[in-house]
């Protein structure tokens, strides 16, 4: 009996680790738009306007963004901002069109636009690339809005 409980407990910390990667991948699509939309608004993104827009505060922000730069996804000047390296500027950009794919779904089935945005915000994260096929076809099929 103690072995099925161990490989129970082996799986389902498993799980969690998975779930946690998940999370952690996605907070880190989530600053490289939020970066990527900065940038084309003002030019720059700043970590205080970075912290702002996410809605965390500044200590987070530089956090996240010691990660992107970890990753090879962004650089940061001394009284500049932050910029989006070339693989950072690619990532925020499937992201960002991942985003309206589930957005433009969600409004087609009926979702309000406001819900639809709001949720998109969790729902871009976890769909696969099949899926996310699947939502552009069915789309490509919908009627010009």
């Amino acid at each position: 009996m103690p072995d099925s409980a161990s490989a129970q407990d082996t799986a389902q910390a498993e799980r969690f680790n998975q779930a946690r990667a998940a999370q952690a991948v996605a907070v880190l699509e989530d600053y490289a738009e939020m970066i990527g939309d900065l940038i084309e608004e003002l030019g720059e993104a700043r970590v205080t306007d970075i912290a702002a827009r996410m809605g965390v505060a500044h200590p987070t922000a530089t956090k996240a963004v010691a990660r992107l730069k970890r990753e090879g996804l962004c650089t940061s000047r001394p009284y500049r901002g932050v910029f989006l390296t070339p693989a950072g500027a690619e990532l925020a950009e499937r992201v960002r069109a991942r985003h309206r794919t589930v957005v433009d779904l969600l409004i087609a089935i009926g979702v309000p636009p406001e819900t639809a945005e709001l949720d998109a915000e969790g729902l871009e994260h976890h769909v696969s690339d099949t899926t996310l096929a699947a939502f552009d076809a069915f789309l490509a099929k919908q009627p010009p809005r």
